[in-house]
């Protein structure tokens, strides 16, 4: 079977770096880009020559473009993107600010819209390719006070992704949005995610206790980053590969949980939400 070539941003720690890990345990190449620090995450890897670590950053697309430009110089074609890079901010949706949540978007979306469009045109030119979009368990069901915003920014990584699905569906790329549940990353460690500057006593009870326990669940997650990085693996392999894939059981019986749901207020209200269509005109 020949080498797929992967792009994978966000590599530097967390599923970026075990994916990377697993891909190129699996016989591939990897394109691993990273923000800071690429000579060390490159010797933590141990690659060789079927490695290339990229400083870049997802926000910036002249920088995106360059790293796009030096993969296809190395390796020839891309075959499978992994849209990893991001990070979570814990706020209330009132506490947060303009910037913040601008930051939030410009990395968690725009910077995923930045590296797609730059590796669609290889893409689309090679009539083939795989795009795995990483969205959380956040965006079906999001219980957890403070990571409203986060999780804004992750339905919308399931939005775009559904949206490229249709728009490619002739072209031989696929598309999946992955939506990872609770796993021991260090997603919950004081250095990957943000607060906000502004605390506001109102939400104490909610976003307080979170904001205040935090902490506790750094280390304790269910889910194993490198079994994740695995069934990416077997998901790039895929022939047929799913449009949404949760991964955890606690990321499945969340969407399970949402289902329900939205069946259950689908089903009370239908007779009122059905009830807008204009009526008839009367026959003479």
């Amino acid at each position: 079977m020949k080498s797929k070539v992967w792009f994978i941003t966000g590599a530097s720690k967390g599923f970026g770096f075990q994916i990377a890990k697993a891909a190129l345990a699996s016989g591939d190449l990897v394109v691993a880009t990273v923000r800071k620090n690429a000579d060390q995450v490159a010797a933590q890897l141990n690659g060789g020559d079927k490695a290339l670590l990229i400083t870049l950053d997802v926000t910036n697309e002249q920088s995106v473009q360059a790293g796009v430009q030096a993969a296809i110089e190395k390796f020839g074609h891309i075959d499978v993107l992994v849209n990893n890079a991001g990070y979570g901010l814990l706020a209330a949706t009132e506490e947060a600010s303009a910037e913040e949540v601008r930051k939030q978007f410009d990395t968690n979306v725009f910077g995923l819209l930045n590296v797609t469009r730059a590796v669609l045109p290889h893409l689309r030119k090679q009539g083939s390719g795989h795009i795995i979009n990483i969205a959380s368990l956040f965006a079906h069901l999001n219980t957890v006070p403070g990571f409203g915003l986060y999780g804004a920014t992750k339905y919308a990584v399931e939005g775009i992704s559904e949206g490229l699905a249709t728009e490619l569906q002739a072209s031989g790329i696929k598309v999946t949005s992955v939506a990872p549940g609770l796993f021991r990353t260090d997603f919950v460690s004081a250095d990957s995610y943000q607060a906000s500057a502004t605390v506001l006593d109102a939400y104490a009870e909610t976003v307080g206790t979170v904001r205040n326990n935090i902490h506790h669940f750094h280390g304790s997650q269910p889910g194993d980053p490198a079994k994740l990085a695995s069934v990416i693996v077997k998901l790039a392999n895929s022939t047929h590969p799913p449009l949404h894939l949760p991964i955890g059981n606690d990321a499945v019986r969340s969407v399970r949980e949402k289902i329900a749901l939205l069946t259950k207020e689908v089903d009370e209200w239908e007779p009122i939400a059905t009830s807008t269509d204009h009526q008839p005109a009367f026959a003479s």
